[in-house]
């Protein structure tokens, strides 16, 4: 079983500005990534990395092999959201061999974390940024400092609920199996995506963060 914990920063105006700078770059990223996947139709997650990965970290040198690592799993993430759920109205069973519509992510995408771009010890946050590390004081509930010992950390995401709002998503799960083959599932929904993306007026199945650009 998958769940999702989230807790807003208390960050500073300075804190607020690294983490937006942090957030465009990375959707900068993303954006560089996505025309490739939409020329080559290639976004599982493996092969996009031997594909791509060399070239954008020739491209964002200052941004740490780490997160082209992360930038790789975002949009392989959204690739399959768009191109693969029965739902998407711009999956591959509706466009058929119809050229695909390029994807493009805004400025307050999601970014995607890991264990080398973030770590929590004793209720200190240490995140990554453009400029050093960033530090936070988490006030953590008892139940909820327990999943990070108890349970299996597979993601944390930054997200920006609110203008000059930040927060993090940590998902936990109980079992050892792939959480991307899991979410690759048929019909299945991606909790983080999910958590990022609050439904708006009916069903929505792609987030407002990306924008789908049809080809002429």
């Amino acid at each position: 079983m998958n769940t999702v914990l989230q807790i807003t920063l208390n960050a500073t105006p300075e804190q607020a500005q690294r983490l937006l700078a942090l957030q465009q770059v990375f959707a900068q990223m993303c954006n560089a990534l996505a025309p490739q996947v939409q020329r080559t139709r290639v976004w599982n997650r493996v092969a996009l990395h031997h594909m791509a990965y060399r070239g954008l970290r020739a491209q964002f040198p200052g941004m740490g092999s780490q997160m082209a690592c992360n930038a790789i799993l975002a949009v392989s993430r959204m690739a399959r959201l768009v191109y693969q759920h029965p739902a998407s109205p711009f999956s591959l069973a509706r466009l058929g061999d119809k050229p695909l519509p390029l994807l493009k992510f805004a400025g307050n995408c999601p970014v995607y974390f890991d264990r080398h771009t973030l770590s929590l010890k004793n209720g200190q946050l240490s995140m990554y940024t453009l400029d050093g590390r960033m530090h936070f004081k988490l006030a953590l509930h008892p139940q909820d400092e327990a999943a990070f010992h108890s349970r299996r950390l597979r993601e944390v995401v930054l997200t920006q609920p609110a203008p000059a709002v930040f927060a993090l998503s940590f998902r936990f799960s109980d079992g050892e199996g792939d959480a991307d083959a899991v979410a690759a599932a048929p019909g299945a929904t991606d909790p983080m995506l999910e958590s990022a993306a609050p439904q708006v007026d009916g069903p929505r199945i792609i987030p407002e963060y990306v924008l789908v650009e049809e080809p002429e």
